[in-house]
């Protein structure tokens, strides 16, 4: 299951991270963010120990998505070493995810 951070946490849950972090950024009344979350999920499961999976609500966080210029949602940003590295916006298949978050190990 994707890890929920907030703008309290995500410093110490994502920039912090010894591990590739991919960061949903996600409401609550949006449609295709309902489609990618459980994409997310498994790929949580998936790669349990080599990388993270969270979830940033843009509504309850707004200081986090304005940091990162998310306006639209959901936006995946794959962060290494604290850094972002790769960005994904829209639904997209769980292989291409996958294959993103991969070639972070």
């Amino acid at each position: 299951m994707a890890i929920h951070v907030t703008d309290a946490d995500f410093e110490e849950v994502v920039l912090k991270s010894d591990v590739p972090v991919l960061v949903d950024f996600w409401a609550e009344w949006c449609g295709p963010c309902k489609m990618i979350a459980p994409i997310v999920d498994e790929l949580s499961t998936e790669f349990e120990g080599k990388a993270k999976m969270v979830k940033v609500d843009v509504d309850n966080n707004s200081g986090t998505a304005m940091k990162y210029g998310i306006r639209n949602i959901p936006t995946l940003l794959f962060f290494k070493g604290g850094e972002v590295v790769d960005k994904q916006v829209g639904v997209v298949a769980k292989a291409a995810l996958a294959e993103k978050v991969n070639k972070l190990l």
